[in-house]
C-alpha cells in the first residue's frame, strides 16, 4: 500500500501517468473483478449453508431481525456522530468570506431559478452592500454537468417510487439477472427463500443438497485462499492507480486538492476513526466482551487484530462486496463466530450497512452548506437524520447508492443537488475510509448477534 502511494508520487513527478493508467491500474481491476467474481457465488451458497445449520426458520427470523435493529441503530449513531463534529468543527466556514459571499450568492441564483425559499430564511441578495456582485451573479447562467444532471435525475426517480420501492426490489423476478448485474439483496433474498424451503423439507428429501452446499461454499473460500495469494501486488496497483488519477501528471494536483478540502476531509476521517476505535469496539465489549470477563482494552486488541486484513483490504478495494469473502474469513477464523451466525449476518451487512457512508454523507450536507454561507435549523438536521436513514435501507438495490444516497440528503433539505460536483474530486479517497467502516460495522454485529444467541466464546 505504501509502495503505491510512493509510486502515485514517483508517476506524477516523471510524468508517467499513462503509463500507471495502461500498464498498473488493470492489475488492481482484475483484482476487484476476480473477488466480485467470488463474492456473489460465496453469498449464495454460505447463506443457504448457514439457513441449513440453524436448522429452524423461527431461529432465522429472530437473528435476522437482531442484525437488522443493530445494523440500523449503528447507522443512527454513525449520523448523530457526523453531525455533531460538523456543528462543533463547521469545516464549510474555512473558506474565505469571499468564497462563501459568491457559493451564498450563487446559491440564492438557483433557488430564484428553481422557485424555492431559502431554508434558512435570509437572502444576502438582498444587501445593499452586495448588490454589484449580485447583479454580476444574474448575468451568468447557471450551468449542470450533464453527467449530475442525469445523476439528478435518477435520484429524483428513486425518491418518486415510494416508501416500499425498496421492498420490491429486494424480490428478484429472475435469479440470473441478479447474478448477472450482482444485485447482492436480490440474491440474498433468494438464497433465503431457497434455505429455508430446503429446512421444512424432510430430511430424506435433502439429505444430498445440505453438504453440497457445504462443500461449495468451501470451494470458493479456497478461490479467495488463492485470489488473496497476489494480494500484496494487487493492492499496490490499486493504490498507485487511485492517486495517478488525481495527481496526473503534476503532484501539485494532490496537493491543492487536499489543501482546498483538507479540514472536510480531516473532519470525515476522524468521524470515521472515532467509529472504528471508540464505537464498535464499545459496542461489542458492552454486549458481549463484558460476559466473557475481558477488558475493554482486552477485547479492542482482539477484535482489531482479527478482522485488520479485511480492513486493510476494505481500504484498498473500496468495496463492501468484493471484501466480503475475507471478511466472513476473519468473523469466522478470527473472532470465533460460527458459520451458521456470519455466514449470514455477514452477506446482508455488507449490502445494506452503510454507516461509514452515512457519517460521510452527514458531514458532507453540513460542509456544503456552511460553505455556502447556509447554518441548518436543528430541524433541517433531523429531516437529514431521518433520510439518511431510511436512504442507508433503501439503497442496497440501487447503482452509485453512495451518491444517490447524498443527492436525496441534499435535497430533503432543500440544498442543490449539483452541489456534489464540489465534494466529487476527493470523494474516491474518503470512500476508501468509509468502506472500512461498513466492514468493521458488519464484523461487530456478527459478533454481538452470535453473543446475543449465547453461541460465542473467545476462548
Amino acid at each position: 500500500m505504501v509502495l503505491g502511494v510512493a509510486f502515485a508520487f514517483l508517476s506524477a513527478v516523471m510524468g508517467w501517468s499513462e503509463f500507471t493508467e495502461d500498464w498498473i491500474s488493470p492489475f488492481g481491476e482484475i483484482f476487484i473483478n476476480a473477488l466480485k467474481l467470488i463474492a456473489v457465488p460465496l453469498v449464495l451458497f454460505s447463506i443457504i449453508d448457514g439457513v441449513g445449520q440453524l436448522g429452524d426458520p423461527a431461529s432465522l427470523g429472530r437473528i435476522g431481525g437482531k442484525a437488522l435493529g443493530f445494523y440500523i441503530g449503528t447507522t443512527t449513531i454513525a449520523i448523530f456522530l457526523g453531525l455533531l463534529l460538523a456543528n462543533v468543527i463547521q469545516p464549510g466556514t474555512f473558506a474565505t468570506d469571499a468564497q462563501i459571499t459568491k457559493n451564498r450568492l450563487a446559491f440564492e441564483h438557483w433557488l430564484i431559478e428553481e422557485g424555492k425559499p431559502s431554508p434558512d430564511g435570509e437572502m444576502w441578495s438582498e444587501r445593499p452592500e452586495l448588490a454589484e456582485a449580485w447583479a454580476a451573479e444574474l448575468a451568468t447562467e447557471i450551468e449542470i454537468d450533464e453527467e449530475y444532471q442525469e445523476k439528478i435525475a435518477n435520484a429524483h426517480a428513486e425518491k418518486e417510487r415510494g416508501p416500499l420501492a425498496f421492498i420490491v426490489d429486494m424480490v428478484p423476478s429472475n435469479i440470473f439477472l441478479a447474478f448477472n448485474k450482482s444485485l447482492m439483496l436480490q440474491v440474498i433474498v433468494f438464497a433465503l427463500f431457497f434455505g429455508v424451503a430446503i429446512v421444512m423439507m424432510p430430511e430424506s428429501s435433502s439429505a444430498a443438497v445440505r453438504p453440497f452446499m457445504s462443500q461449495m461454499t468451501e470451494v470458493f473460500i479456497k478461490m479467495v485462499e488463492i485470489v488473496m495469494a497476489g494480494a500484496p501486488f494487487f493492492v499496490f496497483a490499486l493504490m498507485a492507480a487511485t492517486l495517478s488519477k488525481l495527481a496526473g501528471d503534476d503532484p501539485q494536483n494532490l496537493i491543492d486538492l487536499f489543501s482546498s478540502f483538507g479540514v472536510y476531509m480531516l473532519l470525515v476521517v476522524a468521524g470515521l476513526a472515532l467509529m472504528i476505535v471508540v464505537i464498535y469496539p464499545t459496542l461489542g465489549w458492552f454486549m458481549a466482551g463484558r460476559k466473557h470477563k475481558m477488558s475493554w482494552l482486552t477485547y479492542f486488541k482482539f477484535f482489531m487484530g482479527a478482522i485488520r486484513p479485511a480492513q486493510l483490504l476494505a481500504f484498498s478495494t473500496s468495496s463492501s462486496a468484493a471484501t466480503l469473502p475475507v471478511t466472513m474469513d476473519c468473523v469466522h477464523d478470527e473472532l470465533k463466530v460460527n458459520e451458521e451466525i456470519s455466514q449470514f449476518t455477514l452477506p446482508i451487512g455488507a449490502t445494506v450497512n452503510m454507516d461509514g457512508t452515512s457519517l460521510y454523507q452527514a458531514i458532507a450536507v453540513m460542509f456544503l452548506a456552511q460553505f455556502h454561507g447556509l447554518e441548518l435549523e436543528l430541524s433541517h438536521q433531523a429531516i437529514i437524520v431521518a433520510t439518511a436513514v431510511l436512504a442507508s435501507i433503501g439503497a442496497a438495490a440501487v447503482p452509485s447508492a453512495g451518491l444517490i444516497m447524498l443527492i436525496l440528503v441534499l435535497d430533503s433539505v432543500g440544498l442543490n443537488p449539483a452541489w456534489i460536483a464540489i465534494i466529487f474530486p476527493v470523494d474516491r479517497i474518503l470512500d476508501m475510509c468509509r468502506t472500512v467502516v461498513n466492514v468493521t460495522g458488519d464484523a461487530t454485529v456478527a459478533l454481538v448477534v452470535a453473543d446475543s444467541e449465547n453461541d460465542w466464546d473467545p476462548s
